[in-house]
């Protein structure tokens, strides 16, 4: 089994590049809320990872040097920490994701000559309410 604790598309994370921070996860729940550390902050310094260069400038771009997940779902600290995982694994998939370049378009003919005919009608609905010229 390898160290590796996240994999997104190609690449993946170490274990040691990962910090995990547990809290209790406040809110209503009485005791067990108050005493267990359930709640999971998990954090990743992009700039100080292994990762390639230019995958770790468009992680920046898009999220910033660091980048957090936190995770207070279930009462099991266990399955706070795999959901957090998961987010920070989501995030870091959506923000590789280029977007595609817009194209542009044209309005139709149709549309333009619709419009055009509106702001007509509405042009003489106001007239008609204007009071007639006394000359």
């Amino acid at each position: 089994m390898t160290d590796h604790v996240i994999e997104f598309g190609e690449w993946s994370i170490p274990e040691g590049e990962i910090e995990e921070r547990f809290d209790t996860p406040g809110g209503p729940g009485g005791q067990h809320a108050n005493k267990t550390e359930t709640a999971v902050t998990i954090r990743f310094d992009i700039t100080a990872s292994s990762l390639p260069r230019p995958v770790q400038q468009r992680l920046v771009l898009e999220l910033g040097p660091v980048v957090e997940a936190y995770a207070s779902d279930t009462r099991s600290q266990w399955r706070n920490r795999e959901i957090a995982r998961q987010r920070l694994t989501e995030r870091l998939e959506t923000a590789l994701v280029e977007a595609k370049p817009r194209k542009k378009t044209k309005a139709p003919k149709a549309a333009k000559e619709r419009r055009l005919a509106d702001k007509k009608a509405q042009s003489e609905k106001k007239k008609a309410r204007q009071r007639p010229d006394r000359d």
